[in-house]
């Protein structure tokens, strides 16, 4: 009997210390550390100005900022970015040098990301004549959709855009 209590002891101990660990416990009220994941209803999202490649074969950079609206916010992963060409769409895959780093937003308080792309030829079988751009928060299924002026996308192996899409940055970093 006495090994059960002390069992039934040690667990509310490390129940303790991990709800003290991880800010729960308390009231619910814990000075903001606990939001939720930034949504697309609730955030500005400004495509541009870009520094769009002006040949096939140059690399070209679109700045994209997300601006809080609502109440506090996080970003915690990468963003989704798909491309769109008339019934084909594509999605972007994250930059592999890029590390997605947990961004708290504070209401009117922004953060940036880029999607760097590889101009490919017009109407060409390696290209992707892309028309629109999505995008999406990680944590939010929906997406929204912005026009692309950019220019024909190259497409690497497997018919997969030669694009990427990089992690969140605090706007001003």
């Amino acid at each position: 009997m006495r090994a059960t209590s002390l069992t039934v002891g040690s667990a509310a101990l490390a129940a303790a210390l991990l709800l003290t660990a991880c800010g729960g416990g308390g009231d619910g009220d814990d000075g903001g550390q606990d939001t939720s994941a930034c949504v697309l209803d609730e955030v500005g999202v400004e495509v541009g100005p870009a520094n769009a490649a002006p040949l096939a074969g140059d690399t070209g950079n679109i700045p994209v900022t997300v601006t809080n609206q609502g109440a506090e916010c996080t970003l915690d992963g990468f963003p989704t970015v798909g491309l769109q060409a008339d019934a084909t769409s594509a999605t972007v895959t994250e930059d592999e040098a890029a590390q997605a780093q947990k961004l708290t937003l504070a209401e009117g308080t922004a953060a940036t990301f880029t999607i760097t792309y590889v101009r490919g030829e017009a109407s060409a079988g390696g290209s992707l004549d892309a028309t629109r751009v999505k995008i999406g928060l990680p944590g939010d299924s929906a997406t929204r959709g912005f026009a692309w002026s950019y220019g024909p996308v190259a497409l690497g192996a497997g018919g997969v855009p030669d694009a990427s899409v990089g992690a969140f940055q605090q706007a001003g970093d």
